[in-house]
């Protein structure tokens, strides 16, 4: 049995005042990208330098303005890399480079040493405050705790004084989440009042959910209550550092925003340890689904996934939000119709405004490609049949039509799994198209009979067809040529067949252009349906073609 009992639940803020839930996000945060730092200790295989400069670089491109780079006084290749971009100049003016030490004096010297000739640096300190690691690893009361936070923050002070560039601090109470709010106040505002920031040159208080212990409305409530409880406010840019160990990191961040965090840190794709950091991409992406400029250039995602899978040799699952290869494809029948009516109405409308069923986005914003949005398999119904058709070959198939061929690939589904486009065209081709036998539409004359006053029809064929390769002709009259042939094979087949209805169109523009024609046959006889399609350069030969078509699949050539 599962012992729960083990368990028991982590305390919520009593905090009925609460603000957040009536407020929306407007804007992106400060992004901070955390994935040279904390999604780099978590690698299986972390990278080396050439891989940091290359991930590093890219990071600039997306748009990032604050990176932490790593833990330079605790790691010679961190040391190293820091100081190649430092030397070689590869940090933009308008980038921030950020470096996180413990509050530990030989670390913050080997800190300063490491950003020596960086033009403007934030150095993150931090120190356990939670409840539980002051009593299991630290042994230390309150007061202990908070003297660590101060005298480090003194430390960086006396040092930045010196510094020729601009040195930001920010603190962080790590495990946060598991810290009493009066506490957490207590230490951060000892923090802030030895730093001495102003809202030029504020402070960044960062609230990392280090483990999540909770759901993400009570770590809103925490953030808010800090938010609302800080003093001189506007010298502290308000930072949250969510992770995912309930799997609810982006809510936890996204929530958090609402309760007045102003920065956001994370990874790409959400990498880091145990579960993860927040994913920032998938913040920036659901900013972006809501018409809410994300402030990052993540307009590339199949790019940002080949070189994230490539530095950090992760693959990205094939449901990830936005970037699995499989979110932006629906199996389900009713979704692929859904889709398919949505595209259309788009179109059809010229609505300015993405609004498709199940698409929350245009995967072509994203770089994603459009083709591939529906797939097929068992759980496949007829409308996603009927979009792949369209989409990729241009048969417009009738409505009446969908169920009778996407029976046909859900028996082949059933037993191969996934049906690609070309399987379904290739089937489509065999069923419809190629279904010749055994009566096989050869030759077509028609001559016009409206002048012929006393003629009760205006049309008559001359069909050349073979029957089991044997060639035979007919001749026939009717009002038109679709209704002659009908009855002249109702002669020669000796059948009762019915035409219930009849659609066609261009398959292509230009001189070269292909008609596609589809006749829906009924057998009075016995009371079976079926269509026929029929392809030409010329519509009245494919409308025959679609009639023989419709007869052979009938059966109806068997009989004789």
């Amino acid at each position: 049995m599962l012992n729960y009992k083990r368990y028991r639940k982590n305390p919520v803020v009593d905090y009925p005042e609460r603000e957040w839930p009536r407020k929306e996000i407007e804007r992106a945060p400060i992004w901070c990208s955390v994935d040279l730092r904390d999604g780099n200790q978590a690698l299986i295989d972390p990278m080396v330098v050439s891989e940091k400069i290359e991930m590093f670089q890219y990071l600039i491109r997306l748009g990032f303005k604050e990176i932490e780079i790593g833990f330079p006084a605790a790691s010679q290749i961190e040391f190293d890399f820091l100081r190649q971009l430092i030397e070689r100049k590869m940090i933009p003016d308008d980038v921030r480079v950020q470096v996180l030490t413990q509050c530990r004096e030989e670390l913050i010297d080997r800190t300063f040493e490491a950003i020596e000739g960086c033009r403007e640096a934030i150095v993150h300190i931090y120190n356990s405050t939670s409840t539980l690691q002051r009593d299991v690893v630290f042994g230390m009361d309150r007061e202990e705790i908070k003297d660590i936070a101060v005298k480090g923050t003194l430390m960086v002070k006396e040092r930045a004084a010196k510094f020729p560039g601009k040195i930001i601090l920010e603190y962080s109470p790590e495990s946060f989440t598991g810290t009493e709010l009066d506490f957490a106040l207590d230490i951060c505002t000892a923090v802030q009042e030895a730093w001495e920031p102003t809202k030029e040159n504020p402070i960044i208080i960062n609230l990392p959910s280090t483990v999540e212990m909770n759901t993400p409305n009570v770590y809103a409530d925490q953030i808010e209550w800090m938010d609302h409880h800080f003093k001189n406010r506007d010298t502290i840019i308000l930072s949250v550092h969510p992770h995912n160990d309930r799997g609810t990191g982006v809510a936890s961040a996204e929530l958090a925003m609402l309760a007045g965090a102003e920065r956001v840190e994370g990874t790409l794709f959400g990498n880091g340890e145990r579960t993860g950091n927040v994913d920032v991409l998938n913040i920036a992406y659901n900013m972006f689904s809501q018409g809410i400029n994300p402030e990052l250039n993540i307009e590339k995602v199949n790019e940002i996934i080949e070189i994230y899978e490539r530095c950090c040799k992760i693959p990205i699952h094939p449901r990830h939000p936005y970037a699995g290869k499989l979110v932006f494809t629906a199996f389900s029948g009713s979704h692929q119709d859904a889709i398919n009516k949505g595209v259309k109405a788009m179109k059809e409308r010229g609505n300015e405004y993405w609004q498709v069923p199940y698409l929350p986005i245009d995967p072509s914003d994203i770089g994603r490609e459009y083709e591939p949005i529906v797939r097929i398999n068992s759980q496949s119904g007829k409308g996603g049949v009927a979009f792949i058709m369209d989409t990729y070959f241009g048969f417009k198939l009738p409505k009446g039509m969908h169920r009778e061929f996407a029976d046909v690939i859900q028996a082949i589904s059933e037993k191969q799994g996934e049906v690609s486009p070309d399987e379904i065209m290739n089937s489509f081709r065999a069923e419809y198209l190629d279904k010749k036998e055994p009566i096989h539409f050869r030759r077509l004359r028609v001559d016009d009979l409206s002048e012929e006053v006393k003629s009760e029809f205006d049309t008559k064929v001359y069909v050349t067809y073979t029957d089991r390769d044997v060639q035979k002709k007919f001749e026939a009259v009717g009002n038109g040529p679709i209704d002659a042939v009908q009855r002249g094979l109702k002669e020669e087949l000796g059948a009762a067949i019915k035409i219930l209805d009849y659609e066609e169109h261009a398959l292509q523009s230009g001189s070269n252009s292909q008609a596609a024609a589809y006749i829906h046959l009924l057998d009075a006889d016995n009371g079976k349906v079926t269509y026929g399609v029929g392809v030409s350069s010329n519509i009245t030969r494919a409308s025959v073609r679609a009639i023989f078509s419709a007869v052979n699949r009938l059966g109806l050539g068997e009989r004789k």
